[in-house]
């Protein structure tokens, strides 16, 4: 008879919960992916390339990334435009799967959503998802850095009163990850994306876990795991 493949689900408790937006609990990929690759191309970029480095970051980071020896500035004038395209375009805007449920279980529970989109995109896209905005947000104007860096997530436990080692980050991307593992934080990856960046678990959507609370408060993340 073979041997039991089954494991048994990962449990986490913290005090609070920061999200991420695109990628996490927001499939934006279709919008990023069409006005990054006009993008890369109008400069002379390979694509592929440019959407290896693209997600988590704000648009003037991914810029210098991609284009290292630009004026800083430039990046910045091209991001606000590059902002204002993906404001308007809503296309194929979804919730991540098991989104929808999983923010239902946030409600009346410490969390903050740190994004790299200004609040004018999180916004469109939040709605354009049917997903609620968290009263406690970080957005691109809220900090002075990009993720890799810690700032926004350090400031989104700050505003929720929460010490960094008692909240858990949930991220998709390379950049995301990084920056929840900077602040000192338990990260759980989403999505295909995430798997190979060292979360401290990953989930390949949002269906894969359910949200309670112990008796002392603390919200406690049960994922289980697939077959």
């Amino acid at each position: 008879m073979p041997a039991s493949t089954a494991t048994a689900p990962v449990v986490l408790t913290a005090r609070a919960l920061l999200l991420d937006m695109d990628g996490t609990i927001v499939n934006s990929d279709a919008v990023v992916e069409r006005c990054w690759r006009e993008w890369a191309v109008s400069h002379g970029l390979d694509p592929q390339e440019a959407l290896k480095v693209v997600h988590g970051r704000q648009g003037y980071a991914t810029m210098a990334v991609l284009l290292p020896d630009r004026p800083m500035e430039v990046n910045h004038a091209e991001n606000a435009v590059m902002l204002a395209r993906e404001t308007a375009d809503t296309d194929g805007v979804v919730p991540v799967g098991g989104a929808p449920e999983f923010m239902a279980s946030l409600d009346g529970l410490p969390h903050a959503l740190v994004t790299s989109a200004d609040a004018a995109l999180a916004g469109v896209r939040m709605a354009a998802a049917g997903l609620p905005m968290p009263e406690v947000r970080v957005t691109a104007e809220s900090v002075q850095a990009s993720k890799p860096h810690p700032e926004g997530f350090l400031k989104g436990a700050a505003a929720l009163g929460v010490d960094p080692a008692d909240c858990i980050v949930f991220e998709d991307s390379a950049a995301g990850i990084a920056a929840g593992r900077a602040a000192g934080m338990r990260v759980i990856g989403v999505g295909p994306r995430a798997a190979a960046h060292a979360p401290t678990a990953h989930v390949p959507d949002l269906t894969a876990l359910r949200v309670t609370t112990t008796p002392d408060g603390s919200v406690q993340i049960t994922l289980h795991p697939q077959p």
